[in-house]
């Protein structure tokens, strides 16, 4: 007869194997990001008075690929006529945590740049509150970006690597949703599938010339740092997200 001693240590062993098969180390997520313009651009009437009051909310689509070792994310393709496209960014963020590297192709003025750059530092403070979000249960962690700007990200640790929307990153496990304070900006996944993407996928396309991020900003401000319009722009492109 088994003793309690060694059922418990069976038991033990078997929630500890169940956990350990439970956790995803690659998927394809969908995310959804809701844009409020009003929000976006309070301080900017010459913008405002472009955009209609019931197409202040932009939703755009972008999907990540996940593996342990890089992440891909990207604006999810779409035939369909989009509006105010000018009003928002779609990023495509290569991110390899091995390296500590990401490449980031980025569309400005009609124009698609490439850039190579360290991966981005945060240091996140994990809370106990927690959400579901796509059939995953997340952990709140919060962002402190200077006195007055926060960010809220939801991750799991039920999906192991360290990645998110954009080039986010630096949490023990994937982000599923991230938002700053007034709601404003909002990333939710909103369909996980768990398969193991092909490694091609992680390897951006060529381009003759590429930047660092230092290098392009300083070359803007060259060119442009003279206009009122031109430190909004770089904001748009090169802060937060």
């Amino acid at each position: 007869m088994m003793t309690f001693k060694k059922l418990f240590f069976v038991l033990f062993l078997f929630s500890f194997i169940v956990k350990f098969e439970a956790q995803i180390t690659s998927a394809k997520i969908t995310y959804e990001r809701k844009t409020n313009l009003y929000k976006k651009f309070k301080s900017k009437d010459y913008v405002l008075r472009w955009i209609k009051e019931e197409d202040k909310i932009k939703i755009d689509y972008f999907e990540l690929f996940i593996t342990d070792s890089c992440s891909v994310f990207r604006p999810q393709e779409n035939e369909l006529k989009e509006n105010y496209s000018w009003t928002t960014s779609k990023n495509t963020v290569y991110q390899y945590p091995d390296q500590n590297k990401r490449y980031l192709i980025k569309t400005m003025w009609g124009e698609e740049l490439h850039l190579t750059d360290t991966l981005r530092k945060r240091e996140w403070h994990v809370t106990e509150s927690t959400r579901k979000i796509a059939g995953y249960v997340c952990r709140k962690a919060i962002w402190h970006v200077n006195d007055s700007t926060r960010i809220h990200a939801w991750f799991s640790y039920d999906i192991t690597p360290s990645a998110g929307p954009e080039s986010f990153n630096g949490l023990p496990g994937t982000i599923l949703g991230i938002a700053n304070e007034d709601g404003g900006i909002v990333y939710f996944a909103k369909k996980i599938e768990i398969l193991k993407p092909e490694a091609k996928l992680f390897v951006p396309p060529k381009k003759k010339k590429i930047y660092t991020v230092t290098e392009l900003i300083a070359e803007l401000t060259k060119q442009y740092g003279y206009e009122e319009w031109f430190k909004d722009n770089l904001e748009m492109n090169f802060g937060i997200w």
